[in-house]
């Protein structure tokens, strides 16, 4: 059986850098055997954010494109906090936020886009847990997507 850390090299993904702190906040909190991440946006490798609204100029497939590079950059965040993702035994919680006009109602797929990455790593077990999938009228920085996450450690 192959391990998540394997499993991510298998699927050819390129992790973004870490993302760097911008406030009073840690990217990621070791608890007992948990890990909470914050939420994180769509970070691609050079730093830059994917930006702007579903329902406005992008659609549902765009955001869920956008949620599948937000859970890149919580597997960074979770490498340079544990060291391999093999450290994570599961999911346990993600919330989800999808930045979108007052009529869009598909948060959950837009959301699927990290919980079926997460899927992969871990399996479709211990990829998955429970899920929360709201819509905002903004996200800091006009950021498409944001991401925050519980993990259970090994």
């Amino acid at each position: 059986m192959p391990t998540p850390q394997e499993r991510l090299a298998a699927l050819g993904l390129d992790l973004p850098p870490a993302p760097k702190v911008m406030g009073a906040y840690k990217p990621c909190l070791l608890v007992g055997r948990q890990a909470w991440v914050s939420g994180h946006g769509p970070l691609l490798p050079d730093g830059s954010l994917i930006r702007g609204k579903v329902g406005a100029g992008h659609d549902a497939d765009a955001g869920k494109r956008a949620a599948r590079q937000v859970g890149l950059a919580i597997l960074s965040t979770l490498v340079a906090t544990v060291g391999s993702l093999d450290r994570v035994h599961r999911v346990v919680k993600l919330l989800g936020l999808v930045n979108c006009t007052t009529d869009f109602e598909q948060h959950p797929h837009v959301i699927n886009g990290c919980s079926e990455l997460f899927a992969e790593v871990w399996g479709s077990d211990l990829g998955v847990g429970a899920r929360s999938a709201l819509g905002a009228v903004s996200l800091p920085g006009g950021m498409m997507v944001e991401i925050e996450a519980v993990f259970e450690l090994a």
